[in-house]
């Protein structure tokens, strides 16, 4: 898989491209909005498509819970399931694995694990994470890893990184070995791990590109560690990882974030918080993030931003928004939701029309100039 039509920026490591999949084009630099068990949170396909959605994401543990893979099988896969045209990416499990290890045992072969909803065992594997993500026919697999913990010694995180590498390289293995269940290509994608060493974090992209994977990530970030960190890291990774193919930052992030990775190579990104803080009152503009439950929105009787272009704040007023969180009205977890995804789209698309202008540099000096970072602390 290829980064095609690639443009990049002076004075930055910015980029802009395209990504060709079975679904559909993908226009880089992307954010993928979150549907964890198959529904990207209080919207529908037609709402996700409306705020620009391009490629979203699925969780192979979530699905592989429930409703189950027989199911998503007999559905014709996760497409069909849910109704989406457009490309999907699949997490591998591998990310529960860090996120629910209370409830996990991690060995060579891979994690026995309780199920989260009735505490029945599942085994999740390089080759099993393989069978499950072609059973959902997503476009986009990602390789079996342990997302290391943070903090975590340099021992620490090299016994990680290298099981890792061990599952990675089965993972590729077993997915050559396989064919697609619905007659479309699927492409793989290894992950960098590593934690905040740089010594490892390059020991990492050059054994997964000596691998030869069709896009890569950098994993095991967005964890607890600092931001210098989490930048820093990203710097280094992207420059061991091959110009023409995709690069993917995992679990990143708050749009700052987005305007940071943007400038230091990263194509993809994915996260919860646009939808998750929608459904906690925190909305996203280009002045800031705004609290919707500050009592200074009660009368405020203009939209939530007043350059947005999307349904909510084509028809709707802060007051009207506020007035459905304390009347706990469902239509306001909607109308948040779409808001806040526009938002991270036209963000997006705001980076890549500066990277083909080659003004960049520019674009993001204005946007951290304007956008308030403590404005919805000091609402809420």
């Amino acid at each position: 898989m290829h980064i095609e039509s690639l443009i990049t920026c002076p004075e930055t490591k910015a980029r802009a491209g395209e990504i060709k999949t079975a679904h559909g084009l993908i226009q880089t630099p992307v954010f993928m909005p979150v549907g964890t068990a198959g529904s990207v949170k209080s919207l529908s396909p037609v709402d996700l498509i409306e705020t620009g959605s391009q490629i979203i994401l699925g969780n192979t543990y979530h699905l592989l819970l429930r409703p189950g893979m027989e199911i998503m099988e007999s559905a014709g896969g996760l497409h069909k399931f849910m109704s989406w045209d457009g490309p999907i990416l699949t997490d591998s499990g591998g990310y529960q694995v860090f996120s629910l290890g209370q409830l996990n045992k991690i060995t060579e072969e891979g994690v026995v694990f309780q199920s989260r909803l009735d505490g029945s065992k599942h085994k999740l594997s390089s080759e099993i994470s393989m069978d499950i993500q072609r059973v959902l026919g997503s476009d986009i697999v990602m390789a079996f890893d342990e997302c290391t913990s943070y903090p975590a010694t340099i021992q620490q995180a090299k016994t990680s990184m290298e099981l890792t590498h061990r599952w990675e390289q089965r993972s590729l293995d077993y997915f050559r070995s396989t064919d697609p269940l619905y007659g479309h290509q699927q492409h793989l994608f290894g992950i960098v791990q590593g934690s905040v060493y740089p010594e490892l974090r390059k020991e990492s992209a050059k054994v997964l590109v000596d691998m030869g994977f069709d896009g890569y990530a950098i994993g095991g970030l967005s964890v607890g560690e600092p931001k210098a960190d989490m930048y820093g890291i990203t710097d280094a990774v992207t420059d061991l990882l091959p110009q023409d193919q995709p690069r993917y930052l995992m679990g990143v992030g708050k749009p700052e974030d987005l305007v940071e990775a943007v400038s230091l190579g990263v194509d993809m990104f994915d996260c919860v918080l646009p939808t998750r803080n929608a459904r906690h009152g925190i909305m996203y503009t280009w002045n800031g993030p705004v609290s919707l439950k500050a009592a200074r929105e009660k009368d405020a009787h203009f939209p939530l931003d007043s350059e947005c272009g999307c349904y909510c704040c084509q028809n709707f007023s802060r007051a009207y928004m506020r007035h459905l969180f304390k009347a706990n009205e469902l239509l306001v977890y909607r109308l948040a939701s779409i808001h806040n995804i526009h938002f991270y789209h036209e963000l997006m698309a705001g980076m890549s029309r500066a990277i083909v202008e080659g003004s960049f540099s520019t674009f993001k000096q204005e946007f951290f100039a304007r956008y308030n970072l403590k404005r919805a602390e000091k609402s809420s």
